[in-house]
């Protein structure tokens, strides 16, 4: 992944935001499950991932996710942070895969819609190896859980985030890459 010092900064401006939704946006989805909550987080992070492709959008989510587990989720420590890592990193590494190869609106759905749906599923045996294994709760409860409880929790909170990006991705995209033309521009003219 090629670097350069613009595109580190918007990525850095994108994690922060990703960093306070996360702080100031919190709610639980599930009844049932109050302890798994909402947050907005992915937002800024599947924004990084459409704009600088799949590789920059990973690189948000690991920053994203050490700082989210020494802060709001310090309580589950490094499995946290596994776990949003893997989360995180499946969803914005599909659809980033997805909407690179397919660069239009019908693209970033399709891409959106993947990234939900494998998160989804990938967040079934994540939860049946690490919520025993790490949490101590017994693999029989967990699979109680699944139904209705986790598999609806991500896909409610999948759905949300893909919406929220659909929504804001354009006018964020173009507040950033108008920056980006500025500066092309401001180089040519110093060359």
């Amino acid at each position: 992944m090629k670097m350069d010092v613009n595109k580190m900064v918007k990525m850095g401006v994108l994690s922060a935001l990703s960093i306070v939704l996360m702080f100031i946006i919190r709610f639980p989805l599930i009844p049932s499950a109050p302890f798994l909550e909402y947050e907005p987080a992915n937002v800024p992070i599947l924004i990084g991932g459409f704009l600088y492709g799949p590789a920059a959008g990973l690189v948000i989510t690991v920053v994203v996710s050490i700082i989210q587990a020494l802060t709001v989720s310090s309580g589950s420590g490094w499995i946290g942070a596994v776990m949003h890592i893997i989360y995180t990193g499946t969803f914005v590494v599909v659809a980033g895969l997805i909407y690179k190869r397919f660069h239009t609106l019908k693209g970033a759905i399709a891409a959106l819609a993947a990234g939900t749906l494998t998160i989804t599923l990938v967040m079934i045996p994540l939860n049946l190896f690490f919520t025993p294994k790490f949490l101590g709760t017994p693999v029989e409860a967990v699979k109680a859980m699944l139904i209705p409880a986790i598999i609806p929790f991500n896909l409610l909170k999948a759905l949300i985030n893909s919406i929220v990006t659909a929504l804001v991705y354009k006018s964020v995209g173009r507040v950033l890459r108008a920056d980006e033309k500025k500066a092309s521009l401001e180089k040519a003219e110093i060359l």
